[in-house]
């Protein structure tokens, strides 16, 4: 995100010197993309960001994933994968994974407990919060995040999430092995969100200023690349606590957006996906589909054609309001459907009639459109509905 913010304590000019009231040296980092050639951040840290005391292997969750096969649209329960005893479960260790590939994985987690420090390091986070609140403390400083944000935590960025509130945490984590960005169509050829980009910068809301904690031999998790999954993982003790940041300036930094911030694209015939675009990862985009007035032409109908997924596989999390082309399929709010490419797809049978004359739909979903096969962690797999896949025929095998 090339739009520039400043925090904290930073000396006038880079790399140069920057001291402590008692004259010590503040240690600066760069934190950059793609080498040098990206964007970047840099920090100034009252300890040495590199200092670590002990190391061991960290054991994530399961990170197995299977095969859609035989080809299947399906529809997976989220909510059925939260537990009575959520007030013990933490919004890192505790992610079940849905959904993956080598390019993206896709979890979902109800939470209560605040999480280990943390960090990615195989890529970019983009977390929905899909109810429940929390403040995610990071290196940077905290983002206050609530239902309906979306945290966009870059690659590396030390961090831990504390619940708040009575009701629980819910977390639909979208993990890259790339970075996450507005798409480039919405930008500049300098980095600026354009006219006609359905959000702008006064939307995307980084952290507040840094916060020096101070505690030794501090543990912080860290998932690195490698294994038999390509995702394993380290946990480190540092002989200070990561939050010695006592300033920071340049253009990469998490922060949160509201998707009621985000105004959609409408027609007078149906709009095709790519105008819900939100953000792009590589071999990867997220969309969102948020309530808005729908087709007006006389003849218009406003739910989706039926359509083939040449390319990709289509994963709908449904979030809110009432999805009108699924009505009739058991999809309700906290269900995932997901529709691979080999499979035409499209609205239930009678939705298309129900939805003659509609001028408003009041729903909201986060799409993630991938451009490689997905499998089905250990998560997904829990909570199938195993009678989705016939639903357009009415009858399945042996009916």
């Amino acid at each position: 995100m090339a739009y520039y913010r400043r925090a904290g304590d930073v000396p006038p000019k880079r790399h140069t010197q920057h001291r402590t009231p008692g004259g010590a040296l503040y240690r600066e980092e760069l934190m950059g993309e793609e080498g040098f050639s990206s964007d970047s951040s840099l920090l100034y840290h009252v300890g040495v960001p590199s200092a670590i005391v002990d190391a061991s292997p960290w054991d994530l969750p399961d990170q197995r994933l299977t095969e859609n096969r035989p080809l299947l649209p399906r529809h997976l329960r989220l909510h059925d994968l939260g537990s009575g005893d959520w007030k013990a479960v933490d919004a890192v260790t505790g992610r079940r994974l849905v959904l993956g590939n080598a390019d993206v994985r896709i979890s979902y987690v109800v939470a209560g407990e605040t999480s280990p420090l943390y960090r990615n390091a195989v890529g970019d986070e983009c977390v929905y919060v899909e109810s429940g609140s929390a403040t995610v403390e990071t290196v940077f400083g905290p983002l206050v995040a609530g239902a309906g944000d979306y945290v966009i935590l870059p690659r590396s960025t030390t961090h831990r999430w504390v619940p708040s509130g009575a009701e629980p945490l819910r977390l639909y984590a979208i993990e890259a092995t790339s970075h996450i960005a507005p798409p480039a169509r919405y930008l500049s050829r300098y980095g600026q969100l354009l006219e006609h980009a359905p959000y702008c910068e006064r939307d995307l809301h980084g952290p507040g200023d840094p916060v020096v904690v101070e505690e030794a031999d501090v543990e912080v998790l860290v998932k690195h690349r490698g294994g038999q999954h390509g995702v394993t993982g380290t946990r480190y003790v540092v002989p200070a606590h990561p939050f010695d940041v006592v300033g920071w300036d340049g253009c990469l930094y998490p922060y949160t957006f509201d998707v009621a911030d985000f105004e959609p694209v409408t027609g007078r015939v149906h709009q095709p996906p790519p105008v819900h675009q939100v953000f792009a990862g590589e071999n990867f985009v997220i969309c969102n589909f948020v309530p808005r007035k729908v087709d007006y032409h006389p003849l218009a109908v406003p739910v989706p054609y039926y359509h083939s997924n040449v390319d990709s596989d289509e994963v709908m999390f449904y979030c809110g309001g009432d999805y009108e082309a699924r009505k009739g399929s058991g999809i309700a709010q906290g269900s995932i459907s997901l529709h691979p490419g080999g499979h035409s797809h499209g609205p239930q049978p009678g939705a298309v009639e129900r939805a003659l004359g509609a001028e408003y739909f009041d729903e909201l979903a986060v799409m993630v459109d991938t451009f490689r096969p997905l499998g089905l962690g250990e998560g997904g797999r829990a909570s199938e509905d195993p009678g989705y896949a016939w639903t357009w025929a009415g009858r399945g095998p042996g009916g």
